[in-house]
Order: structure tokens, then sequence, then C-alpha cells
């Protein structure tokens, strides 16, 4: 399981909880003791109409807590497109770089992958919407969704390993959420078997997204429990949720 911790004040479910250092270290450390695995901190809100942060409030939001979980012993990961800020979380401890563009916002991620031989966790957003202002832009083009979220895997797994990251440490998630419609999501998760075919570690994050419905926070943290029960059963490496009980009573 892989804890969220958004140190943000604009993040979808929780803005604002945890948008300082005190509160998110507190809450790092109770995914932790709850069962997360991985402790998953990011600075910037990527929901629908999210507005950019500089890399400088990006990197003062995350690395002191990326620093002090990890100084716990803890397996942090950090969420972010930017390369700079990728490196100094390394530097201060994390062991893990959580790109949800899969470093086509950033090229100089491949390479920072590559020469710290760390985890990344490669999300998977359409290329053809590669941009910030783009992210949640609709697929509209005709053809088989999965074949193609697929596709786009495979070739930014194929980057990275070119680059010289060992395919061991590379995951790759599949983008639930981002550009996709409802109907596209659960055509990738009814067919989610298709992507061992992939041979890298898989991840997914389906945790309070819009499309499970639910009108308050208790609603959508036990349809995210049903769902990592359904992702535990077909054998996906990570889960990405907010909260760890819900979701670990079901497995």
């Amino acid at each position: 399981m892989m804890g969220i911790v958004n140190v943000t004040p604009d993040s979808f479910s929780d803005g604002g909880l945890y948008s300082d250092f005190a509160s998110a270290l507190r809450h790092g450390r109770e995914l932790a003791a709850d069962g997360a695995a991985i402790i998953d901190v990011g600075g910037e809100s990527t929901r629908p109409g999210f507005r950019p942060v500089s890399a400088a409030e990006e990197r003062r939001r995350v690395i002191p807590v990326a620093e002090a979980l990890s100084e716990d012993g803890l397996f942090v990961s950090i969420d972010t497109t930017r390369a700079e800020t990728a490196r100094a979380a390394l530097e201060a401890g994390a062991r893990m770089i959580n790109d949800i563009s899969g470093g086509l916002f950033d090229p100089e991620m491949v390479s920072l992958a590559a020469d710290r031989r760390c985890w990344v966790c490669l999300g998977h957003i359409f290329p053809e919407n590669a941009t910030p202002e783009g992210l949640h832009n609709p697929y509209t083009a005709e053809g088989d969704v999965v074949e193609k979220v697929l596709t786009d895997l495979r070739e930014r797994r194929d980057c990275f390993l070119a680059a010289g990251v060992p395919r061991e440490r590379i995951v790759l998630d599949l983008g639930i959420g981002f550009g996709k419609t409802a109907e596209q999501n659960l055509a990738i998760l009814d067919r989610i078997d298709s992507f061992h075919r992939l041979d890298c570690r898989l991840a997914v994050g389906v945790s309070r997204k819009r499309f499970l419905g639910g009108d308050t926070l208790q609603e959508k943290d036990r349809r995210t429990a049903l769902w990592t029960s359904y992702l535990v059963k077909h054998r996906i490496d990570i889960i990405r949720v907010h909260q760890i009980n819900p979701s670990s009573q079901t497995q």
C-alpha cells in the first residue's frame, strides 16, 4: 500500500488538512503505523483545474517532510513531475520518484532516474495531451483505450530501460482519472490483467476518484476499499490510497 501525503492547500479530497510540516509529518507517520509500505509525498495538486506552483514552492512544501519521514526509516516516494524537485527529495532520503507524466513533462527525469538507479513509478497520461494544461483533457480518439494505454506505457517503460533504469525498479501506473472518462477508467480496470504483459510492477490509484461516486469522504473511502480488494485479487503491486485502514480491511 502507498499512503498519500498531500502537502498542499488545494488537493481534491483533503486539501489543506496536511499543508503544514507538522500535520503532514504526523499524517505520514500515521499512514506508516497503519501499514503503508510507501509514503508518497506531493506538493502540487493535479486535480482538474489545478494551478501549477513554482518549483521553489513545491520544494519548500515537500523536502522537509520527505527528509523527516526518511529519517524515520520509512520508504518515501516523491510525487512530482519536476526533475529538480525529485533530485532534492532523493538527496533528502526519498527512494522513489512518482511522476504522473511518466517523464513527459520534464525529460531530465529519465537521466535522473538512470543516474540514481532509484525506484521510479511512471504514470500514464496521453502523450497527445502532455502538458499541465491538457492533463485532464478527455481522450476522444477512436480505438481501444486499453490497447492505447498499453502502448503508451510500453513506450515510457522502454525509454527508461534504454537510459539504464533497472526493470526491477520500474513501476507502471495506469493513470486512472487522468484524461480518461468514467467509462474509460472502468474499461481499463475491467481488463486490468492485460497490463501484466508489460512485465513490470503495476500501480493503480483509484482512491477517492470522482468516477467512484460518493458524497462523503467516508463513502468514497468505502468504495475505494472495494476496489482495493479487486486490485489485490488481480495482483496489482502498489495501490495508492489516502487512508490505509478502510482499504487494508479488504485484504
